[in-house]
């Protein structure tokens, strides 16, 4: 599959309006959209970010998805966007043990790697990380998104409540450490969000 993530920072005090335009508006512009496979909102209210997540078939349908969503996006996120960036990316691993749910807890990390060590970055999540989460209490899912000849990646973690969230943190730092020097990665940037709406599905 295929993802687009758009990423705004804004005044905190505004976050709401963008996010009930994304629950309104902004799903039902994706839904209409072929090779759909689903989205996710995840805020952080404390600092004004908002992290908006689609998934797609294939990359023709993510890029036509885009030249409708590009029109749309600035006003569904004013007033409270001042910073917008946008990326794709191909997933290389997603693997689901339950639903998450409203209300639960993302951990993002993004890296940074040799583009040769790709496909070490991929073998090292499906064999050693994935084991590793699956084994944290409340853990829904994650995924590894790779940016394709740059050298640039994400990973999502979703947990079914923050609390769980919280109790990983330990635990997961240090499988983080071990598995990014297993993989050739430096991790540039670690975030937690709120869990507003996700889903994805692979048909």
């Amino acid at each position: 599959m295929f993802v687009r993530t758009v990423y705004a920072t804004g005044d905190p005090a505004r976050i709401e309006t963008a996010v009930r335009a994304l629950n309104s508006e902004g799903r039902s512009l994706l839904e209409e959209r072929p090779e759909y496979r689903g989205a996710g909102v995840f805020v952080d209210r404390d600092l004004g970010k908002l992290l908006a997540v689609s998934w797609w078939g294939t990359e023709a349908a993510r890029r036509n998805s885009d030249q409708v969503m590009r029109e749309r996006r600035l006003p569904m996120l004013e007033p409270f966007a001042g910073t917008v960036a946008v990326e794709n990316y191909e997933v290389a691993v997603f693997h689901s043990v339950q639903p998450p749910r409203v209300g639960g807890g993302v951990r993002r990390t993004r890296v940074e790697f040799d583009p040769s060590d790709a496909g070490l970055l991929t073998e090292t999540f499906r064999a050693c990380t994935v084991p590793r989460l699956e084994a944290l209490h409340g853990f829904a899912q994650c995924a590894l998104l790779i940016e394709p000849g740059t050298g640039r990646g994400t990973v999502g973690v979703l947990f079914v409540d923050r609390a769980s969230m919280a109790a990983s943190r330990g635990g997961q730092a240090a499988a983080r450490r071990q598995d990014a020097a297993k993989a050739h990665v430096t991790v540039v940037a670690l975030e937690e969000f709120e869990v507003l709406h996700a889903e994805s599905h692979s048909d």
